[in-house]
Parts: C-alpha cells; structure tokens; sequence
C-alpha cells in the first residue's frame, strides 16, 4: 500500500524534475518535517526522533522502488532491474503488463515433463523481454513449491527471470466473459474431453482479457513471432487454436467465446479449439488455398501460413523422433508443433539418439536437455549400476 501511495503522488512531480532528483526530493522533505515536529534538543522527542528516522528511511526505499519499477516499465527493462522478486507478483500484475506468453496446463501434474519444459525454456529465450507464464491447474495458492523444488523441471523453470509459474484458477479467469456461466453450469466429471475443453477455454479468456499469444506446451520456438493479432493455418482453409495472438479486448477473440457458449459440445473433440477458430475467421474471411510460404490477411487479422509453426503435419508427426540425413533449417518457421497428441507410444527425446527432437531440444531449451535428458539418463544409469 505505501509503494502505491509514493507511486502514485511522484507521478505529476516527475513531469518536473529530473529522475536523478526524485528520490533526494521525496527524503529532504520528509527530513524537514522530522526536524520541526521532533528537535532533538528536546528530551521527551528523542525516542519519536529515531522511530521516525526508521520511518524516513522505510518511506525513501518504497519510493525509491517505486521510481525503479516505473522507470522499469518504460525503459523496457523490467526483467533485469525489477525492484522486487518476481515470485512477490500476483497473475494481474505481470498479465497487466501485456505481451505475455501464455502456456497452460490442465492436467493436476506438478511436474512439467521434457517437452513442456522446452515449450516453456525456449519461448523464455526467444521472448527476453516479455513474461512467459505457465498457468498450471495443479498449484494453489497453498502449493509450496521454488526454485529449490524437488520437482527438476519446475525448478529448471522458476529460476529463469522471465517465467512465472501460477495456478490456473478457472472461475477468476472466466470472470466478465461469456464464458462464465457455461463453466458454473457444466460437470467436468460428465466431460470426457474436460482437459482439452477447460484448455480451449482458459486460453481464450485470458487472452482477451490480457493480450498476448498463446502457446500449447509441445511447441517449441526458434524465432520471435512478428505479428500481433494472428491465427495459424494448420492446413490451407482450416486454423489451428494450438497458437494464436492477439491484443486485449479484441473482437474475434469474444465473439470466439460466445460462440464457444452457443454451440457448445464437449463430446465432440475440437469443436471448441480448431473447429471454433475456423469457422470463425470463415465468418469474416474468404479463405484460399495457399500457394508457396505466404501468409494471408483478414480484416484485422493474419492467417498465416502452415509453414510458420507446421511444417512438419501431424500425420508425419513420428520425423521428429527420426535421425534425418541433412537437419531442415526451418527458415520459414518461427515455432514447432510436436503433435504431442498424436504421440500416445510416448516417444521421448532419448541423449546420443542424434534425432531432430534430440537437435531442437540442444539449440532452444539447452537447460530442459542437460537438465532433464542427459543428467535424468545418467542418473538412471547409476542407479542402475548401484543396484
């Protein structure tokens, strides 16, 4: 509350005066007024002296935090001179920021395995300036977990400065959108696709109401995406839900969610998710067959082009996992989609196995491979030995 107060009231005297004299401002005149309300020649004010000097100096570190957090913001610097630790911010604070880059995970595991480190790392290394959040169903707010965590992966993932992992907290997300009153009303234990469905959901709600792009947790990024309001083409004529981004507030992204509502049927798989995103853009959009590596223009919205996160098609999923005699250079992707759906024999990234998940996961999660892959394999081998 007192970092609010000095926040709030150096704003219209930072018009005025220069940075490097806020913080000097602010504590003489705090000074001034403990020298003529407590002398120290007075014996009875002695004691109020010095519990007010405790103050004075309580009083300039908030402000000065608070100058520091402003100039943050508007330097672009936040994440290397944040004033405070990031595990003391609230979702609103680091959503409010914008441009983040949303992962959820509805399942209640704790512990993000192989890939969904990945997803995470790599999108944390592309994106170094903008927050990446993993909102994950299985924390609360009672759930004690840091960056000295049992759990390998979720302290892989606590200790680099721009993650943030919270918990997914569906009926706060669902406040003030069309969405809430289908999730009052629905069972998820009479939803046999309840963690696809609750995920297509959550992602629209929290995109709308904060801006940014969402990422499912098998994708994998190898470049910055340029676009701000965009939806991506699995295949000519149909969008995929898997990654898409958008700005605050924007139209398509409620009149997704209201159609999310009105024809809503949870048994039939993506009818909420990639099914929703397509015959929405079809609404507003004459969508062509693509021709080469273009992406199309919609009103207000790019559809681009399979190539930028799917160039490799689900039913070729199984090449990631296959040793390829010359590696693709991927020049017209800016992420990966693994088809982690399709993956159900499990196939997982093995060390020394030269496969191209193996390559991507040394080039863009490097922390998630040496981590997770080759110090997981060697411990195993140990135990193995020991035994």
């Amino acid at each position: 509350m007192l970092q609010t107060v000095w926040v709030s009231s150096s704003r219209s005297w930072a018009s005025r005066k220069p940075d490097g004299q806020r913080t000097s401002w602010k504590c003489r005149f705090i000074r001034t007024i403990i020298q003529h309300t407590c002398p120290k020649h007075h014996p009875k004010a002695q004691g109020k002296v010095r519990m007010l000097k405790k103050i004075h100096i309580c009083l300039c570190f908030f402000f000065v935090s608070g100058i520091l957090y402003e100039i943050s913001l508007l330097s672009g610097c936040f994440f290397s001179c944040m004033p405070m630790p990031k595990h003391f911010l609230t979702p609103e604070q680091v959503l409010n920021l914008g441009r983040s880059i949303i992962f959820l995970e509805t399942t209640e595991r704790l512990e993000p395995p192989p890939l969904v480190s990945c997803s995470v790392e790599s999108a944390a290394r592309i994106y170094q300036d903008r927050p990446v959040i993993l909102f994950m169903k299985g924390l609360t707010n009672d759930t004690v977990l840091d960056s000295n965590s049992s759990y390998t992966a979720f302290s892989l993932l606590s200790s680099m400065k721009n993650v943030f992992l919270f918990p997914l907290q569906m009926e706060t997300v669902f406040q003030e959108t069309p969405l809430l009153q289908w999730y009052n009303e629905v069972d998820p234990e009479e939803e046999k696709n309840w963690v696809h469905v609750s995920s297509d959901a959550s992602r629209l709600a929290l995109i709308w109401k904060y801006g940014g792009i969402y990422m499912d947790t098998d994708v994998i990024s190898i470049r910055p995406i340029p676009e701000e309001s965009f939806l991506a083409a699995q295949k000519s004529r149909f969008s995929s839900n898997g990654i898409f981004g958008f700005p605050a507030r924007h139209k398509f992204v409620w009149d997704c969610m209201e159609d999310f509502v009105l024809k809503y049927n949870g048994n039939i798989w993506g009818n909420q998710g990639p099914f929703l995103m397509t015959r929405m853009l079809k609404a507003i959009c004459n969508l062509t067959d693509f021709e080469g590596v273009e992406d199309h223009s919609c009103p207000n919205i790019s559809f681009l082009n399979p190539q930028r996160f799917y160039p490799i098609p689900y039913p070729a999923w199984r090449r990631y996992y296959d040793v390829w005699d010359k590696t693709p250079d991927f020049n017209h992707s800016y992420a990966l989609h693994l088809w982690n759906f399709m993956n159900r024999n499990r196939k997982v990234v093995v060390a020394g196995s030269n496969s191209l998940a193996e390559k991507l996961y040394k080039t863009y999660c490097p922390s998630t491979y040496e981590d997770l892959i080759q110090n997981a394999e060697l411990g195993d081998f140990t135990s193995y030995e020991d035994s």
